[in-house]
C-alpha cells in the first residue's frame, strides 16, 4: 500500500505544535514538537515533527547528548540544514544558560552540591578539561567566577599567580576550585592533589581560605572537602 504523508497544516489544530503551545501551553509539547517549532518545516517525505522524532531517536532521545553535537555533526543528519542546525544549537545553549542563571540567583554556596549544580551545565559534557575558580565573600556568596585554563583530554595547568591576583582584585576571602574530568572518573589525580595543596598553602599566606576543590563530571562530582583531603 502507498504511504501517504500529511503536512502539519493538515493535522487537527490541537495537534499542531504552534497551535498547541497557544491553546495548551508549552509543557504540553513533546521534545520532538518543541524542536519542530525551531526548525520550522520538514521535508517532502516527512513533517517537521517526524523529522525531529528521527533526530532524537538517533541520540537515544537524550537532549544532553544532542546538546553535545556541533554544527558539522548535526548537518550530517538528512533533512537538517545549516539554519535549522544553528537554531537547535542556540536553543539548547539557552537552556543551559538559563539553568546557570537560576543557580546564580541563589549564589551563596552552602555545600559541594551547590557547586556541582552551578558548574555542571558549564563543564559536565565537555571533551576537554577546564579549570575554574569561584571567588567568595565572607558570607560565601560568589563575587566572581573565573576560567583559569583549558587543557586536553587528560590534564590542565593552572596559573596560581593569576588565581590569587583575581582573588585580591575581587576582595575574595574564600576560594573554591572546580575542574572537570571528561573521562567521567571522579578520583583525583596526583596532579590534582598536588595543585590543590599548592593553592591551599598560597592561600594561607594571602589570607584567602581554600574551601573546596570539586571535580565535576556529567552525572556526578567529587569534593575534596567532603572526602577530608583538603
Amino acid at each position: 500500500m502507498e504511504t501517504i504523508n500529511f503536512t502539519i497544516k493538515q493535522w487537527a489544530e490541537d495537534d499542531r505544535p504552534r497551535e498547541k503551545v497557544l491553546s495548551k501551553g508549552k509543557s504540553s509539547l513533546s521534545d520532538a514538537e518543541l524542536l519542530a517549532i525551531l526548525i520550522g518545516s520538514g521535508s517532502r517525505n516527512e513533517t517537521a515533527v517526524e523529522l525531529c522524532k528521527r533526530l532524537l531517536n538517533t541520540y537515544n532521545n537524550d537532549l544532553t547528548l544532542l546538546a553535545r553535537q556541533g554544527v558539522k555533526e548535526l548537518m550530517l543528519f538528512k533533512g537538517i540544514g545549516e539554519a535549522q542546525t544553528v537554531s537547535i544549537i542556540a536553543a539548547l545553549e539557552l537552556g543551559q544558560r538559563r539553568r546557570m542563571a537560576d543557580q546564580l540567583l541563589q549564589d551563596r554556596i552552602t555545600c559541594s552540591k551547590d557547586v556541582f549544580e552551578l558548574m555542571q551545565p558549564l563543564l559536565g559534557d565537555l571533551d576537554h578539561e577546564e579549570f575554574w575558580v569561584l571567588l567568595l565573600s565572607n558570607s560565601n556568596k560568589i563575587n566572581f567566577k573565573l576560567a583559569l585554563s583549558k587543557g586536553g583530554m587528560t590534564g590542565i595547568v593552572a596559573d596560581v599567580r593569576l588565581l590569587f591576583k583575581a582573588a585580591l582584585d575581587h576582595r575574595a576571602t574564600g576560594l573554591i576550585l572546580v575542574h572537570n574530568h571528561p573521562s567521567e572518573k571522579l578520583k583525583p589525580s596526583e596532579a590534582d592533589i598536588s595543585l590543590t595543596k599548592k593553592i591551599r598553602e598560597g592561600g594561607k599566606i594571602m589570607d584567602v581560605s581554600l574551601l573546596d576543590h570539586v571535580i565535576v563530571t556529567e552525572f556526578g562530582y567529587y569534593s575534596f572537602a567532603d572526602e577530608g583531603i583538603l
